[in-house]
């Protein structure tokens, strides 16, 4: 099937004008989600965050470092878990959220500029159902390899 093919350029042409707007702002394409997701769960574990937006916690880890250092988050051990790290917003993150919202609106204007309504919102529901999917069986996986046992559906 080629329309994973074609979602796959989509993200990538993505990159390219997300990179080209967050630059000046001292972020990357791969960074605003980190940003966002921070900001609107302060005092996330790292952990939990790689899940909540599907990447490998060895990624976070190196995205939110390069976060800290740019001043993004800050990052510090849990009081009652030194196990778990905490990450936290700096007010530069908060000031980035309308920035990274307006670019990823301006986005998806030029992507469907030119669509009927009635093919946006079919593409819409047609897109969530995918990443609802998608969401499923990458959970399958994560409980595959903890050996979750009558936890997989």
């Amino acid at each position: 099937m080629s329309f994973m093919r074609d979602i796959a350029i989509c993200w990538r042409c993505a990159n390219l004008y997300r990179a080209s707007r967050f630059e000046k702002y001292g972020f990357s394409c791969y960074q605003y989600t980190y940003i966002l997701s921070v900001c609107d769960n302060p005092g996330i574990a790292q952990d939990k965050l790689a899940k909540t937006i599907y990447v490998h916690k060895s990624n976070a880890a190196r995205q939110l470092a390069a976060l800290e250092e740019k001043g993004f988050v800050t990052r510090a051990p849990d009081p009652d878990d030194k196990r778990i790290l905490r990450v936290y917003p700096t007010e530069k993150a908060f000031d980035a959220v309308p920035i990274i919202k307006e670019v990823l609106s301006d986005y998806n204007s030029l992507l469907l500029e030119g669509l009927p309504e009635e093919e946006i919102a079919l593409l819409e529901s047609t897109m969530q159902l995918l990443a609802d999917k998608s969401r499923k069986i990458a959970e399958q996986l994560e409980c595959t390899e903890r050996d979750c046992g009558d936890r997989r559906e």
